[in-house]
Formats: structure tokens, C-alpha cells, sequence
């Protein structure tokens, strides 16, 4: 069977909120944005790494560490709210309208999460091609169970969020439920264009342990990355 055609598309836009220029913040002495171009150029299964940005900077550091930048984003899909979705969309009809061929799978490596390994991301690529699904996420195992220590407060009275149709007095007997990370993304570039939200179709999931999961939104989460990364040197 031929190998799909697969781009790995890196999203970086200027503006943040949580981290004031995030996709550039060092880690390791080495930008977010680099963490993530150079485990897309490390896996095998990805042809080509994109970047898909309006910032110069960005563009600059990007090509640096060897993503290609053949297109600026539209600044209507730089803003704070607009949707991932979007940009996907924008980045498949523009890399075949440049190169006269559509790609057939677009893998999504978010800067957020730079403690992901290669395995992590090839694990989500082969999830999706050998169960021909639609899309693949990663996730981990959730930290708090909606069945068990999640609660909802209406006038100040707790109750959970799903009551389970018995009593469950461990947490280890409710269901178990998932995270979704920002490792990776795995997704049929067809499915993308004409979807209208993330998980309709036919949706796998692959999961990674949580010191590879670490999602970057705060300066405290950036602080934990920078321990994990310390601790993971000193053990080697």
C-alpha cells in the first residue's frame, strides 16, 4: 500500500494571552516553536513540515530550524478567536494550490506541548491510517472523573457532574475518561474540509503518559515543563 501524502503542519500565530509571545518563549535554551518543527522533521511518516503563520519573527525562527513558510496566514485567522478549524483549511487549499497536490493526510503539532516524543506522534499517524478513521487525537488519562470528583454547583449545593447509576466509593471503579492533549493531531485533509466541528466521523484516539503531555498555556506551566526537562536530562 502507498503511503499517504502527509504534510505536518506547525500553527504559530504572534498574538497570545497566557505567555506573551508563547511560540518563541525558550525552553531548554531553544524556542516552543523549534521543539515542535524538529520532532515533525524527526518523524518519518511526515513529508513535508509546513508553517503557517503572519509573523515575520515567527516565519524567521521557523525556517531556521527547518520548516518551510510558503504562504502568510490571512490576518482574520491570526486573531484570538479564530478557529483552528479555519486555518487547517487555509493551509490544504493553499499547499494544492501551490503545488498542484492536495495532501492526503495533514498532522497538526501544536508548540504547546514540546516534551512530546516522535513515537507519540507516529503512534497518532498510524492510528488513523490502519483504522481508516477520519481523525486521531492524543490524550491522557484525566486527572478528575466526572463520575467520581468532578462537581457542579447550583446556588452553592455540590453535586457530581454525572451521577453513575450506583455508588462509587474508589476512583478507580468509574469510568475512565481522557484528557485531550495538544501532542498531535492526525486527520484525513478530505474529512477537513468538510467538516464543521472536531469530532464528528469516524474519531480515534492514542494515547501518551502524562510527562509527554504537558500542555504550555501559563508561565507556571512553562516553569513545570522546564522541571520535567531538567529531570529528564539528569536521568539520562
Amino acid at each position: 500500500m502507498t503511503r499517504p501524502y502527509t504534510i505536518g503542519l506547525i500553527c504559530a500565530r504572534g498574538g497570545s494571552k497566557g505567555i506573551s509571545r508563547k511560540n518563541l518563549r525558550p525552553l531548554g535554551g531553544k524556542p516552543l516553536l523549534g521543539w515542535a518543527i524538529e520532532t515533525a522533521r524527526s518523524c518519518p511518516s511526515i513529508d513535508k513540515v509546513v508553517l503557517s503563520t503572519e509573523d515575520d519573527e515567527i516565519a524567521t525562527v521557523g525556517k531556521s530550524f527547518g520548516a518551510e513558510v510558503p504562504f502568510v496566514r490571512p490576518s482574520e485567522l491570526a486573531r484570538d478567536d479564530s478557529a483552528e478549524l479555519l486555518v487547517w483549511q487555509h493551509a490544504i487549499r493553499t499547499l494544492g494550490s501551490l503545488d498542484n497536490k492536495v495532501p492526503e493526510l495533514l498532522v497538526i503539532i501544536p508548540t504547546t506541548s514540546p516534551l512530546r516524543a516522535v513515537e507519540d506522534v507516529e503512534g497518532c499517524i498510524e492510528n488513523l491510517v490502519q483504522n481508516q478513521a477520519d481523525l486521531c487525537i492524543t490524550v491522557r488519562e484525566a486527572q478528575r472523573n466526572p463520575y467520581f470528583n468532578m462537581v457542579k454547583l447550583n446556588d452553592g449545593w455540590v453535586s457530581i457532574v454525572n451521577p453513575p447509576p450506583a455508588p462509587i466509593f474508589r476512583r478507580q471503579d468509574a469510568p475512565q475518561v481522557f484528557d485531550m492533549t495538544t501532542v498531535a493531531y492526525a486527520v484525513r485533509c478530505e474529512y477537513v474540509l468538510r467538516m464543521h466541528r472536531l469530532l464528528e466521523g469516524k474519531v480515534r484516539a492514542t494515547v501518551v503518559p502524562d510527562e509527554r503531555a504537558v500542555d504550555i498555556d501559563t508561565e507556571l506551566d512553562l516553569a513545570f515543563a522546564e522541571f520535567l526537562l531538567k529531570r529528564r536530562h539528569n536521568s539520562n
